[in-house]
């Protein structure tokens, strides 16, 4: 059996086109790295800052890790994709195109005997009344519908405008230390785990590596991000090890 490895939060397309390159690049030679003993890669979601896929058209960036993706879906290696929020708008494409798994929401499963709760990480606790209700509009079919509706080059162009304002704001909360009494994913694992066993929770999201030990021996871990972080976690079979990725 090879490892299982996650990522999350590569945010390719910002904050420019020549720095995104440059990360986009670095991503791949990090899965470059890993193929020779991944048998299951999952994506986390927000690997793009905007992804939307009209009938005949898709964004025309991210062109090395899309091959890159490929290649390793092709060798037999398993990929879930998780919908973030900002590439909830992933619909077939990468599936037939790519072979990966697309993730609406959370996976629960068991990986060489442990069990996981795999989820991008947004949107689990109380509280965000508002985020949550823009969220449940853009999910929905309406809401799909209606940006359906506008011109490639005019929807596209809105949905990177609205992204990045929203990753300027939410980068200086991303710098915060939020005591874990504050910590909503930390809590929202805390109350999961009152009738539920497992191993380990795996969220992304918040941009901050975090492996925070909980009950019973699980273990809630954060994968960062790779915008400035460049972390992501493997699990070996037996322990789970968040690592940073150095060329």
């Amino acid at each position: 059996m090879g490892k299982s490895y996650f990522a999350s939060d590569f945010h390719l397309g910002v904050p420019n086109y020549e720095e995104s390159l440059i990360r986009e690049k670095k991503i791949v030679q990090w899965l470059d790295s890993i193929k020779g003993d991944c048998s299951t890669l999952f994506l986390l979601g927000d690997v793009f800052d905007f992804w939307y896929e009209y009938d005949s058209v898709i964004p025309r960036y991210f062109t090395r890790l899309l091959g890159k993706l490929a290649e390793l879906s092709d060798s037999g290696i398993h990929i879930f994709f998780f919908k973030g929020n900002h590439d909830m708008w992933t619909f077939d494409y990468l599936e037939k195109e790519i072979g990966v798994n697309v993730i609406d929401e959370e996976w629960i499963g068991e990986i060489d005997g442990k069990k996981f709760f795999i989820h991008h990480g947004d949107a689990l606790w109380k509280g965000e009344t508002m985020y949550k209700l823009i969220r449940k509009v853009f999910r929905s079919k309406i809401g799909i519908w209606l940006f359906h509706r506008l011109h490639p080059n005019f929807g596209v162009g809105l949905a990177n405008f609205l992204s990045r304002k929203s990753r300027r704001k939410n980068s200086v909360i991303d710098q915060i230390e939020i005591p874990l009494d504050k910590e909503y994913q930390f809590q929202f694992a805390k109350n999961y785990l009152k009738e539920n066993n497992i191993d380990y929770f795996v969220f992304g999201h918040r941009h901050n590596p975090m492996d925070i030990p909980l009950q019973d021996n699980s273990r809630l871990i954060n994968l960062g991000d790779w915008v400035s972080q460049f972390t992501y976690a493997v699990f070996d079979g037996n322990e789970m090890e968040l690592k940073t990725y150095h060329t």
